[in-house]
């Protein structure tokens, strides 16, 4: 089957033990998590888990939907890349003095439209916005340079190009099921 980079993201309520119960389902199924993200979202008391990975379609539908089975979980979506708008940022830390020796190493940091963020007297850093093939070409051309001394880089963040967050549906919908209960409870 082919195998491509799938983005799920989850919504969920923060409760302790539920980031384990998430990638356990990978676990079970053998599949790498490539990177994690989970931050708040922009609904007060909820978070959200952005979680790439590579697999095939049946598999990451399999995936997402013992994902939104779990108690805690509002909501759990897949998507691939052109359904969604996502970041990386990466920093780089270079040895000063190849930086000084170097002044193509000034030019490949503006051509890959990063900037150098801190800089002392042993080594200096690079700090990068963009997608994944950016930030490892970036590194790939430092390091061919010479001096990079680490390297890290986050999960990816992502949102969807659609004009509406599903979960806002969802938790919308949920709140309206929960006003009817509410009204026929009174009429009864």
């Amino acid at each position: 089957m082919d195998k491509k980079l799938y983005t799920i993201i989850v919504h969920s309520e923060n409760f302790a033990g539920l980031l384990n119960q998430v990638t356990a389902v990978f676990t079970r199924r053998q599949i790498n998590i490539e990177s994690l993200n989970v931050s708040a979202s922009s609904i007060k008391g909820v978070h959200k888990y952005t979680i790439t990975a590579w697999t095939d379609k049946d598999t990451i539908e399999k995936v997402t939907k013992q994902i939104s089975k779990k108690i805690d979980v509002l909501q759990a979506n897949y998507f691939t890349d052109d359904e969604i708008y996502q970041h990386e940022i990466a920093l780089y830390k270079i040895t000063t003095s190849v930086l000084e020796d170097n002044p193509g190493m000034s030019k490949i940091i503006r051509k890959h439209h990063a900037r150098i963020v801190e800089v002392n007297p042993v080594f200096c850093i690079v700090e990068k916005n963009g997608v994944s093939e950016e930030i490892t070409h970036l590194y790939e051309a430092l390091s061919e340079s010479g001096g990079v001394l680490q390297f890290v880089r986050s999960g990816r963040v992502a949102i969807t190009t659609s004009c509406f967050e599903r979960v806002n549906e969802y938790l919308a919908d949920r709140e309206e099921k929960y006003r009817l209960s509410k009204e026929k409870e009174q009429n009864v």
